[in-house]
């Protein structure tokens, strides 16, 4: 598992960059972090390296956003509101199987309904809120790759 020092909000949306452009259809991305650790802002370099234009925001009060006007959808779903239940009624796992990129906010309240493949992005930050620290932990073969590359690009190989 790979750490990596984010010094500012740029940083983070370049970071979801580099992500973004290594994403296929079917990819599932999982966020883990407090409230105000990044998720929405990597979720934003993620967007522009997918071609979206849209204005990217968090789906808390909506539960998912979904953005169509790039090279493949995004699919952004916060799901903290599902923590007492109702992800039933949402179908998941059509997002999942789309042709589409899912990227989800809190999915500690819906692991049972994740794929057994998927990259978890973590995202944390000092105590007085000046640096991000992002880490890797992919789950499953295909992610392993990106792991490698992330490192390979940040080291300018």
């Amino acid at each position: 598992m790979q750490t990596y020092q984010l010094r500012n909000e740029e940083m983070t949306i370049e970071f979801g960059k580099m992500i973004g452009k290594l994403l296929h259809p079917n990819d599932v991305v999982v966020l883990d972090g407090d409230l105000g650790a990044g998720k929405t802002t990597l979720t934003k370099g993620i967007a522009q390296a997918l071609g979206i234009k849209r204005y990217v925001k968090s789906p808390t009060y909506t539960i998912i956003h979904e953005y169509h006007d790039g090279r493949m959808p995004l699919y952004h779903i916060d799901a903290y509101r599902l923590e007492d239940g109702n992800a039933d009624d949402i179908g998941l796992e059509e997002y999942f199987e789309s042709d589409g990129v899912t990227v989800i906010e809190w999915a500690q309240f819906i692991k049972e309904y994740l794929p057994e493949e998927y990259l978890k992005i973590g995202l944390d930050r000092n105590h007085d809120n000046t640096q991000r620290f992002l880490t890797i932990e992919p789950n499953g073969e295909r992610y392993q790759q990106f792991e490698k590359f992330l490192e390979d690009q940040i080291n300018g190989q």
